[in-house]
């Protein structure tokens, strides 16, 4: 059992959670553009409402799966796979609008760990 791929996997995915369903109506410097809540930064993203719970649901259906891959390993390719293509739209929409490059770093972080788990062997 490899305990450094299951910590990446439990950081990846509470974090992703974190965002989504606890911290998603908080402002936080990561946020894009001046937005104080998810829904205000798919605005300035320039996306529709609906988005956000299709994103939203995406990216937490993805999270469960990194956790469900602890006990199903079959599971991890594709989850961390899945999560990745949505923080490299994560990045797109920060340059998007011209956000500083340190608002795209916790998106990065996770995008890179993503790759990680999902092909280190």
């Amino acid at each position: 059992m490899n305990y450094f791929m299951i910590a990446l996997q439990c950081i990846v995915a509470f974090s992703i959670l974190n965002v989504w369903l606890v911290q998603n109506k908080k402002a936080t410097q990561w946020r894009g553009g001046n937005a104080a809540t998810i829904i205000e930064e798919f605005k300035v993203y320039g996306l529709p409402v609906w988005m956000v719970y299709v994103i939203g649901s995406l990216k937490v259906i993805l999270a469960l799966g990194l956790l469900a891959a602890i006990w199903y390993p079959e599971l991890r390719q594709v989850s961390a796979l899945g999560l990745a293509a949505l923080l490299i739209g994560s990045i797109a929409m920060h340059m998007k609008i011209k956000d500083p490059l340190k608002k795209s770093f916790p998106a990065l972080l996770f995008l890179s760990m993503c790759l990680y788990i999902a092909f280190a062997v």
